[in-house]
């Protein structure tokens, strides 16, 4: 368990409904960046024993365990999934300098059906990671929607698609269906990035700093639209509400009625003989 002041707050989990993800920058510190770079550099196929504890998953020493170590990633990752997750795999990703290749932008896990539970991936890059260098792009709010895992690739550019242009250090912490892919690299310096999935061990409700759990700035991100949704808005504005009833454990939760006005099947049965009849005139 870490401290209540590193958990994620409402206004947070909110936006990790609203975007499937949440960025942090310059987290890690670069010391480990350096430990995490030259393990994705000279061991990036070692693999650790899967489905294990996180925590037990590598040894302690490592460059992974010693990124884990930053309290405020243990409270991300203990505010999404718990204090306990399970390891599921990693993959130490390379871009070799001057590559010209463009990853299909795709889905990691259409086949996982799962609603009011999901895993998160953790993407750390080890090294400044300017424009030029590629870096991953991610589709916010796309989370929501299963697809046949390369079906998006058709797509080069799509409104409101993000490049993670960073600082070395940073993390993105993201929906394990949200839809993603690498860039070229364009320029002289390989780049690097590992990711982590992980699997909850705890039913994912209320496990945040929940203190401003009515604010209305949280409240906020729930009523927000991504452009690229377009006239299906509706539909994905019902999806996060039905997560934030599943995260906060209310099952009526709802804002502007879109699940309420569905919701009502009354069982009163009219009888006519009940009722009086309307005045005349």
């Amino acid at each position: 368990m870490v401290d209540r002041k590193y958990l994620l707050n409402s206004k947070q989990m909110a936006e990790f409904v609203h975007n499937g993800f949440l960025r942090f920058d310059a987290l890690v510190p670069r010391d480990i960046c350096d430990e995490l770079y030259t393990f994705v550099d000279t061991q990036r196929h070692s693999r650790a024993t899967a489905p294990s504890p996180f925590a037990t998953a590598f040894p302690a020493d490592h460059p992974v365990m010693r990124a884990y170590s930053v309290p405020a990633l243990q409270g991300a990752i203990q505010s999404l999934l718990g204090p306990n997750p399970t390891y599921d795999h990693h993959a130490a990703h390379r871009t070799a300098a001057g590559a010209k290749w463009q990853q299909a932008l795709h889905q990691d896990a259409e086949y996982d059906t799962r609603f009011g539970s999901f895993d998160v991936q953790v993407s750390i890059f080890p090294q400044d990671t300017p424009r030029e260098m590629g870096g991953t792009r991610f589709l916010p709010g796309s989370h929501f929607r299963r697809v046949y895992e390369s079906e998006p690739g058709r797509y080069r550019n799509i409104r409101g698609m993000i490049q993670c242009e960073c600082v070395a250090g940073t993390v993105v912490i993201w929906h394990h269906n949200l839809w993603h892919g690498a860039q070229p690299n364009a320029t002289d310096t390989n780049r690097y990035m590992i990711k982590l999935r992980l699997n909850p061990t705890v039913r994912q409700q209320l496990l945040w700093d929940t203190r401003d759990l009515q604010d209305p700035d949280a409240m906020q991100w729930l009523d927000k639209s991504h452009a690229w949704w377009g006239v299906e808005s509706r539909l994905e504005l019902m999806n996060k509400i039905r997560l934030w009833r599943s995260l906060t454990g209310q099952p009526t939760f709802d804002r502007a009625m879109w699940w309420s006005r569905i919701e009502t099947t009354p069982t009163t049965l009219y009888h006519r003989d009940q009722y009086s009849p309307l005045p005349a005139g």
